[in-house]
């Protein structure tokens, strides 16, 4: 291929003459190709819920699961994220039930120790 500007013959992939600079059809043809793509897009509401599910359990799970659901329309963008944040979730508050029925136990049997019925 020769330049349209200062004639030189360059390569025929090349996309600026490597003697005058000037662009060539490659550089153009590589552009539009390339400006048709789609840009990444995030799922907010996966990694929302992934933070939320450290802090509050019950809103991470929320924001997780919606953030699963609509994992499909990011191009399942943010899925992984958001099924970590239901496991955490889930997690914590059976924890956290768990760690409940241990206190309200705890607590009746020091009263029948003292004698004192609820």
């Amino acid at each position: 291929m020769y330049c349209k500007n200062c004639g030189s013959q360059i390569d025929d992939n090349a996309v600026v003459c490597p003697h005058c600079g000037v662009a060539t059809d490659n550089y153009y043809n590589y552009n539009v190709s390339n400006g048709n793509q789609e840009q990444k897009k995030d799922n907010y509401m996966a990694i929302i819920g992934f933070a939320l599910s450290f802090i509050v359990a019950i809103a991470g799970l929320i924001c997780s699961i919606i953030g699963y659901r609509k994992a499909p329309e990011y191009n399942g963008n943010g899925k992984s994220l958001a099924l970590a944040g239901i496991i955490i979730s889930v997690v914590e508050l059976a924890l956290s039930a768990v760690a409940t029925v241990i206190i309200i136990l705890a607590m009746t049997s020091v009263t029948i120790g003292y004698g004192i019925y609820l």
